[in-house]
């Protein structure tokens, strides 16, 4: 594995070399964005691990074998929920970013 992204990194700065242009010049662009996806992500399905625990417990007063089911289906829930927020706020600031420009 380790071989392979080094055999790849090599090819890509020898395709550069070829071509003219300075391998020390290019630095690859930063994603802020993805730190907040996954941010979002987690945040999300903590929630939802949290709220199902609370719903197990109060609202259904289930034992330890019974309602499995909704833990899952929670955490999908609210991970998806941030992943959702994440695009919004993508949008918005893709959006204010052109009106600046």
């Amino acid at each position: 594995m380790i071989f392979g992204i080094v055999y790849i990194k090599n090819r890509e700065r020898m395709a550069m070399i070829e071509r003219g242009m300075d391998p020390r010049s290019y630095k690859p662009q930063p994603a802020p964005w993805q730190n907040l996806k996954w941010g979002l992500l987690l945040i999300g399905a903590g929630l939802g691990l949290f709220i199902a625990y609370l719903l197990d417990y109060t609202a259904f007063k289930a034992t330890r074998d019974e309602n499995e089911a909704i833990y899952f289906g929670l955490i999908a829930i609210f991970g998806g929920f941030g992943l959702v927020l994440s695009y919004v706020i993508e949008k918005k600031e893709l959006y204010n970013n052109r009106d600046k420009e």
